[in-house]
């Protein structure tokens, strides 16, 4: 179903550009304290205000106009920005790691079970014939704009040129690359639709159970990991950040969530932290050595109870086995 767009604001924006120093004044009326307003101007001008200012809305009086609380500080400001930076750099490290897993396990079920190196070109895998007509829209389109492309060698004989030019500059039939090659070139979000488009619910189940998971979660957790990426990609806001779309919680027993009932409070079901358990869950199959839940434990320790509310983290979070076993 297809929104419709909402109504228009009717009012006029007429609020002025101002200069690095004019917002660190505005700061400093506001009642936050800057101990080196020259300072704070050279953040302000390699950060901008803009990305700057959401971290300040915790240190804001409620019901103020942007008031700030007594004791506030710029530095206060500056250090959320950096945890979250660090957050984001952190997710998406666990990112890529579940979004390979997927297009490997992806091409190599659907390529070894059907026999057929291009199995994507056969609209009879699929749900939708229009969806498969826009897969098979972009991958043309991606050739189509590699050919037209500067080549990809240089002179180093260490620099090769890249997997889909030299497929494409050497065969001709098929026209298409195979599959292991058409998966590397979508965007998360197209394979996520991919993925949710296969007709054989034996395919998507397959797929789905070789990172430990049913197909019904996969889709789900697909579906927040396209807006989680896109937020990080873009170096948004991720903590305190409604993302509007959240993991499935795992009914069944054979996939990996956190061991206490009680340890995913109602009030943390749509925030961050079922993001980081999923991503951790997935970790646990394709990655059963990584590092990646301790780096988070050491992120998370010792920071403000208001960071982690943020987030939905509740403050005894590694308690559980599920995180302890990784973080001991």
């Amino acid at each position: 179903m297809i929104r419709s767009a909402r109504p228009r604001g009717s009012l006029t924006f007429d609020k002025p550009p101002l200069t690095h120093g004019e917002l660190v004044d505005r700061m400093i009326d506001r009642g936050l304290r800057v101990p080196e307003p020259a300072r704070a101007a050279r953040y302000l001008r390699h950060i901008g205000y803009y990305r700057l200012s959401p971290y300040a809305i915790p240190f804001q009086q409620d019901g103020s106009d942007h008031l700030f609380r007594a004791g506030a500080s710029f530095d206060d400001l500056l250090d959320l920005y950096v945890f979250d930076r660090t957050l984001r750099l952190l997710v998406m490290d666990a990112l890529e790691r579940v979004e390979v897993a997927v297009r490997a396990a992806l091409t190599d079920h659907m390529s070894t079970i059907h026999d057929d190196s291009h199995w994507y070109t056969d609209s009879s895998h699929f749900h939708h014939s229009g969806r498969h007509v826009t897969l098979m829209r972009i991958v043309r389109d991606t050739c189509d704009a590699r050919l037209r492309g500067s080549p990809d060698a240089g002179e180093d004989s260490l620099v090769h040129g890249a997997a889909l030019e030299h497929y494409l500059t050497t065969y001709d039939v098929p026209e298409l690359p195979p599959s292991w090659l058409m998966v590397e070139t979508l965007s998360i979000g197209q394979l996520s639709s991919l993925y949710r488009n296969l007709r054989l619910r034996s395919d998507r189940t397959a797929v789905a159970k070789s990172i430990g998971l049913t197909a019904p979660v996969l889709e789900s957790w697909m579906g927040t990991y396209v807006r989680v990426r896109n937020v990080c990609a873009h170096h948004g806001r991720l903590w305190n950040l409604g993302l509007g779309t959240y993991p499935a919680i795992p009914a069944s027993s054979s996939i990996s969530w956190l061991e206490s009932s009680s340890a995913l409070p109602d009030r943390s079901r749509k925030r961050l932290y079922p993001v980081l358990i999923s991503l951790q869950s997935v970790l646990n199959v394709v990655s059963p050595r990584s590092s990646w839940a301790r780096r988070l434990h050491q992120l998370l320790s010792g920071r403000p109870h208001m960071n982690l509310a943020g987030m939905g983290v509740p403050e005894n979070w590694a308690d559980d086995d599920f995180w302890r076993r990784h973080i001991s």
